[in-house]
């Protein structure tokens, strides 16, 4: 039997800050999880995402360290619709978390913005961009 994709694991240095982050995005983590090292949540489809703080990853790998110069994952989140894009970066940026590419008509056809988790973490913001009908084309 071939394994199965399963989990997604993220580290997380402040996990408070990090699952209200991903609370604020509809994902639902229990209340007082932040108090734990190691966190999961069962995702649509099955597949699940986790964190654990650095004092875990670091008991599992002492050697580890945090990547520098650009990211090796992002997660993405799809949104109802373009404007949801727009009011959801606007308000996670007002709430002070870092927005990377404020939102943008991408050229395959979805409106799209790019914020980090409070580990930097890339995490996508996309909607369909609606289709050109022929009257649309003036």
């Amino acid at each position: 039997m071939l394994p199965r994709f399963d989990l997604v694991g993220l580290v997380a240095t402040d996990m408070t800050r990090t699952l209200d982050f991903y609370r604020r995005l509809g994902l639902a983590i229990p209340a007082g999880a932040e108090l734990e090292p190691h966190v999961e949540v069962a995702l649509p489809g099955g597949l699940r995402l986790a964190w654990d703080d650095l004092a875990t990853i670091r008991s599992l790998d002492p050697g580890w360290s945090p990547p520098t110069g650009g990211h090796r994952a992002a997660l993405a989140f799809l949104c109802a619709n373009p404007t949801e894009v727009d009011r959801w970066y606007a308000d996670l940026t007002a709430d002070g978390h870092h927005g990377h590419l404020p939102p943008w008509d991408a050229p395959w056809g979805q409106r799209y913005a790019v914020l980090h988790d409070p580990d930097g973490t890339p995490v996508d913001l996309f909607a369909a961009l609606p289709t050109p009908t022929p009257n649309d084309q003036g």
